[in-house]
């Protein structure tokens, strides 16, 4: 059952408007009243509603993100642009990750009914899309980072990940590679098909494996691949993560990069300059996804209509020694 007004107010020993003067810093509380008041919210959890922390200004100013995982190599970026718009915006920010599935979304879907923020940021958990969509048509603002081929009905800030695809392309060919590999992420996601169907636009081939963006399903995959007998002479993997492990592997197999395999990733996360050698890869403009997905759903709270066409941010080609 969620914690109300009334409780903090029974528990504290003072009237709910004390707790609500406490809570939205207006009139004169006694100092030790409002510590006690606010001790007392901390022990019991209690999330104040907008009414009760906007009572006079209408909203809470705070913004929701909601993320699959703190893990995701990219996450920190995408957090951190979004951190740096709603802060400068004078709006605070509630993190919501869904680690637990179901349990997860009933925590955080709470929140939404106790309206503790006043729209939402989204890097889409799986399997959320369509309550994500009841709470739009609900009246939540919301905006999605990365729609994943899934063009919701509420706004979305992108990338060009067809287009990074065949930039991946471009450059191997324009090196005399002409057998490449491409290991692929889940085939559910957009962002694979497209960037995918990038680069077999300009450089096609059969040679395409599926995996799961991990670092072990990179180095198996080469692993089984050379094994077999199986010959390539370049490797386009959909994250650096992955291409982390075909680098392992080629190394443990003798094999130079980029002498014998040039190998290229997608995403440009901060480890790709450090890998043996510096990978060569595809950046992801994340940390601005993360400021044009803010900077959408603060200004749909001021007023101004969204686009209907998601926003999209251009990728790069990061050129470094895995594929000169």
């Amino acid at each position: 059952m969620r914690v109300t007004i009334a409780d903090v107010a029974r528990e504290a020993g003072v009237s709910k408007t004390t707790v609500s003067r406490v809570i939205n810093t207006k009139g004169e509380v006694d100092g030790s009243t409002a510590a006690r008041v606010r001790e007392v919210i901390a022990q019991l959890g209690y999330v104040p509603s907008s009414g009760a922390v906007g009572l006079a200004r209408g909203s809470s100013r705070t913004v929701g993100m909601l993320v699959p995982s703190l893990t995701w190599p990219w996450m920190g970026e995408v957090l951190q642009g979004v951190v740096d718009t709603v802060e400068a915006a004078d709006y605070g920010l509630l993190l919501f990750t869904c680690n637990r599935g179901a349990e997860s979304v009933e925590r955080f879907t709470s929140q939404v009914s106790a309206r503790a923020f006043d729209g939402l940021v989204v890097v889409e958990p799986e399997n959320t899309l369509d309550h994500l969509t009841a709470l739009h048509r609900g009246g939540l603002p919301i905006v999605l980072i990365d729609d994943r081929g899934h063009h919701p009905e509420f706004p979305s800030v992108v990338t060009t990940n067809r287009e990074g695809g065949a930039s991946a392309a471009r450059h191997l060919l324009a090196a005399g590679r002409t057998r490449p590999l491409v290991l692929t992420g889940p085939q559910q996601f957009g962002c694979v098909r497209d960037r995918l169907d990038g680069f077999r636009t300009v450089l096609p081939t059969d040679l395409v494996v599926q995996g799961d963006f991990t670092e072990r399903c990179g180095r198996q995959v080469v692993e089984q691949l050379l094994a077999d007998g199986v010959e390539f002479d370049s490797v386009f993997a959909h994250n650096d993560i992955s291409a982390a492990g075909v680098l392992r592997a080629l190394r443990a197999a003798g094999r130079s990069v980029p002498d014998d395999i040039a190998v290229v990733g997608f995403d440009d996360i901060p480890m790709a300059e450090h890998t043996e050698p510096p990978l060569t890869t595809v950046r992801q403009p994340t940390r601005q996804m993360g400021e044009a997905a803010a900077r959408l759903l603060l200004s749909h709270l001021g007023g101004t209509a969204v686009p209907d066409e998601a926003v999209v941010l251009p990728t790069e080609l990061v050129v470094r020694h895995s594929a000169p």
